[in-house]
C-alpha cells in the first residue's frame, strides 16, 4: 500500500504497533461470534485460531493493550470486545462519505456491516447529474459539487473513494482540503496526500494475484524466478513481515 507521504513510524498510542492494529479487527470479529453465542471466556489458543493467528502472536498484541487474561479460565469475552472497540474507536459514531456511486458505490452503501461496526453512512456523492437524488440504500445520491459542504455540515473524517482511476486524486485532494484525514480507497491507483492523512488501499486485483501465486505453488509449477515461495506468505515469525514494504498492512474487504 503506497501513498506519496513519507511514512511516520510504525506506532500508535500507547505505542501500539501497526501490525498488531491491523489484526485488532479480527480479534473483534471473532469475540463478537462468541458474545453473540454467550461464551462468557475463551482461551488464547481458541481466540488465535478463530481469528486466523498462532496463539503467541495473540498474547502479545493483547499485552500491549494490557490484557494478559487468567491461568486456567482465559480471557473475558464481553470485556475484551469493549476493550478492543474502545482502543479502535468504535465506542463513538464516526461519519463516512462514499464518493462514486457506480456498482461498487453502491454496493459498498449497501453494505450492513458498517452501521454494527460503529460506521454511519453520512452520505453517497457521484459527479453524474443524472445520479443526484437518486436513493441508493435508502440514502439520496448528492452532487459531487456540494462534497465540501456535505463534509463540513456532517463533521466527516473518513472518506471512501470509490470512483474511477482517473477522478480518485482530484477527489482524495478535494476530501482532504475539506478536512477529511482518514481514507478507504477502493480506485485502482496510488493516492498522494499530506502528512497527516491516512490511507488504507483496497484493490481486489493484487488479492486474487496473490491466491493464483498460491495456486501455482499447489499446483507444483515453477516460480518464474526459480525462488522458493517464502514461509513468511503463509504464517509471518515477527512483526515487520506483517508490514509491506513500506510500512503499511495490506488491507482487505470488510468482513
Amino acid at each position: 500500500m503506497a501513498t506519496g507521504r513519507t511514512h511516520r513510524p510504525a506506532t500508535r498510542s500507547r505505542g501500539i504497533p501497526e501490525a498488531t492494529v491491523a489484526r485488532l479487527p479480527l480479534y473483534l470479529r471473532a469475540l463478537t461470534a462468541l458474545s453473540e453465542r454467550s461464551v462468557p471466556t475463551v482461551s488464547s489458543e481458541e481466540l488465535a485460531a478463530a481469528a486466523g493467528v498462532n496463539s503467541a502472536k495473540l498474547r502479545k498484541d493483547f499485552s500491549y493493550l494490557g490484557s494478559y487474561g487468567t491461568r486456567g479460565v482465559g480471557y473475558d469475552v464481553e470485556y475484551l470486545v469493549y476493550q478492543i472497540s474502545r482502543e479502535l474507536g468504535l465506542t463513538q459514531d464516526w461519519p463516512v462519505v462514499i464518493v462514486g456511486i457506480g456498482n461498487l458505490g453502491a454496493a459498498l452503501a449497501n453494505y450492513g456491516g458498517f452501521a454494527s461496526r460503529g460506521f454511519r453512512v453520512a452520505a453517497l456523492i457521484d459527479a453524474d447529474p443524472a445520479m443526484a437524488g437518486k436513493p441508493v440504500a435508502g440514502i439520496p445520491v448528492q452532487h459531487s459539487d456540494d462534497l465540501e459542504k456535505i463534509i463540513q455540515d456532517n463533521g466527516v473524517s473518513i472518506g471512501v473513494i470509490a470512483t474511477p482511476a482517473g477522478a480518485a486524486q482530484p477527489v482524495c485532494d478535494r476530501l482532504v482540503a475539506a478536512g477529511v484525514t482518514s481514507i478507504l480507497n477502493f480506485a485502482p491507483t496510488v493516492l498522494t496526500v499530506p502528512d497527516g492523512v491516512d490511507v488504507r488501499k483496497v484493490d481486489l486485483s493484487i488479492e486474487l494475484q496473490i491466491l493464483a501465486f498460491h495456486e501455482q505453488r499447489k499446483a507444483g509449477e515453477e516460480h518464474p524466478d526459480g525462488a522458493a515461495p517464502p514461509a513468511a506468505a503463509r504464517e509471518e515469525s515477527d512483526e515487520s513481515a506483517d508490514q509491506g514494504p513500506d510500512g503499511d498492512v495490506p488491507a482487505v474487504m470488510p468482513a
